[in-house]
């Protein structure tokens, strides 16, 4: 048949960004906060590329796509099912879409014209998969399967609710038979749709055969070259919308070679697509007034595009902390939540840091619980297994100073913890302010108690403290 092209365009952790936002650019000078992103940009880039590539497209979103803002999470993910419908995407896979439980998922999945696809989710009690495992798609003469990968950290490091009884595999096993079964579905070029992370995806390229392209989601990396291990081209695009990966390969005579990739920014040089945009004011309409109130302002940009620490958490831990009166506070280190530069603060950046509003929450623990709580999460964060790496971010934390070795083995990286200025103690109790069960997991602590206070308002009430700028007694990890 001659040398054929396919183009791959992948959106990934969209968190729920339907309008353009600020985004964090890194630069020799410091980060930059351009704004970018949005939904109706994204559908004139795809149009364009439609038409450029004769229809010889598949559109794939790696999920992260119904949950971190506020008009998604109110609504449950409901607000975004017309937009994505008439963005033309070919398939995703999910991670914090699960937030509702599976349920609630399978019910917002149904409306869409397009499948979700996972291999790796298993029912237990029917050993059945309820989502599909993969599909094929016919474009331009050539004949792709899909596979999909949901998070495997949605039954392991998530709230309950999530699984809500289902099992999630890294998908090692499962993909040998997708593969199969793709070769016998004749397919010409084989993609794994992932929502598992960068360094888990390079590890199936390594470990599987038979994967041309891993379209990869999770971790957020901009990918401005794709990545391959052995004959697997990876890509991954960012997140927020921000950016949307785009991947021309070649088929000529079963030999797939990469064209061209690029890491296409969705900047205010993109017009946008009326009927997106359409779609996107109708559903925020009823939220514009109460997301545009002001609430303060910052002197320093608040961003959490960093692994160690923060100052979006560190605000957000300074918060909670006042209110619950304590010196010391954890959050979970979340990588989703749009920088905020210097400026007003409007209730939408509010939610956008912490869109789930939790009640700030207390707990008693011990020095040695949250010794044992930072050598945890530590692992879970840099374990050499790149299945082992099951969070976000290092676990925010206020009010402590933590020494250690990244590079030490699980159980041995913290060197030495200090309170304030007084070495923790293992026998002591500390009150602690938090927010969420990802913040400090249920199995450390007693005396648990939600304050009458949400996250949301804790910031606000901060803010009324006075323009934000260096804060007091943040928290730090430092390598030795």
């Amino acid at each position: 048949m001659g040398k054929r092209l396919l183009t791959i365009v992948q959106m990934n952790d969209l968190h729920g960004y339907l309008e353009p936002h600020a985004e964090i650019i890194w630069s020799p000078g410091g980060p930059q906060f351009p704004t970018m992103g949005g939904l109706a940009r994204i559908a004139s880039v795809v149009a364009g590329l439609r038409g450029e590539t004769s229809g010889a497209l598949v559109f794939l979103d790696n999920g992260d796509t119904f949950h971190g803002t506020f008009p998604a999470v109110h609504s449950r993910g409901e607000a975004l099912i017309p937009m994505l419908n008439a963005l033309g995407i070919d398939a995703m896979t999910a991670h914090w879409d699960f937030a509702w439980g599976p349920g609630h998922l399978k019910a917002l999945t149904s409306r869409l014209n397009y499948p979700m696809l996972a291999a790796n989710c298993i029912d237990p009690s029917t050993s059945e998969r309820p989502f599909s495992a993969q599909m094929i798609f016919e474009r331009g003469g050539i004949r792709v399967a899909v596979i999909g990968l949901a998070a495997t950290i949605i039954d392991k490091s998530m709230p309950p609710r999530f699984a809500g009884g289902l099992q999630f595999t890294s998908g090692l096993s499962e993909l040998h038979s997708a593969i199969e079964q793709a070769k016998t579905d004749e397919a010409d070029i084989i993609v794994v749709l992932s929502h598992q992370g960068f360094p888990q995806d390079c590890l199936l390229a390594e470990s599987v055969a038979g994967i041309d392209i891993i379209v990869s989601g999770h971790t957020h990396n901009r990918l401005s070259h794709p990545a391959r291990i052995g004959q697997t081209l990876i890509m991954q695009s960012g997140c927020h919308g921000s950016f949307i990966g785009k991947m021309t390969v070649s088929l000529d005579d079963g030999r797939i070679d990469l064209v061209k990739h690029q890491l296409i920014p969705i900047d205010d040089t993109i017009p946008e697509q009326a009927d997106i945009t359409e779609l996107v004011e109708r559903a925020m309409a009823p939220h514009r007034a109460m997301l545009s109130e002001i609430v303060g302002s910052t002197a320093k940009p608040l961003h959490r595009a960093t692994s160690m620490d923060a100052p979006m958490d560190d605000f957000l831990l300074a918060a909670i902390c006042d209110v619950a009166g304590t010196a010391i506070g954890f959050s979970n280190g979340w990588r989703y939540g749009a920088p905020i530069p210097p400026g007003p603060i409007s209730q939408n950046d509010l939610w956008n840091i912490i869109p789930t509003n939790p009640a700030v929450s207390t707990v008693e623990l011990t020095g040695l619980e949250i010794w044992e709580m930072v050598e945890d999460n530590l692992e879970r964060t840099f374990s050499a297994d790149p299945f082992g790496q099951m969070g976000g971010y290092v676990k925010r934390f206020r009010g402590l100073t933590v020494f250690g070795r990244i590079e030490n083995p699980p159980g041995h990286r913290v060197v030495d913890i200090h309170a304030g200025q007084e070495v923790l103690d293992a026998k002591k109790r500390y009150r602690v302010a938090y927010v969420t069960e990802q913040g400090v997991p249920a199995k450390f602590g007693v005396d648990r108690a939600n304050l009458e206070i949400s996250a949301i308002d804790a910031m606000a009430s901060y803010l009324r403290k006075g323009v934000l700028n260096d804060i007091a007694g943040t928290g730090r990890f430092v390598a030795v």
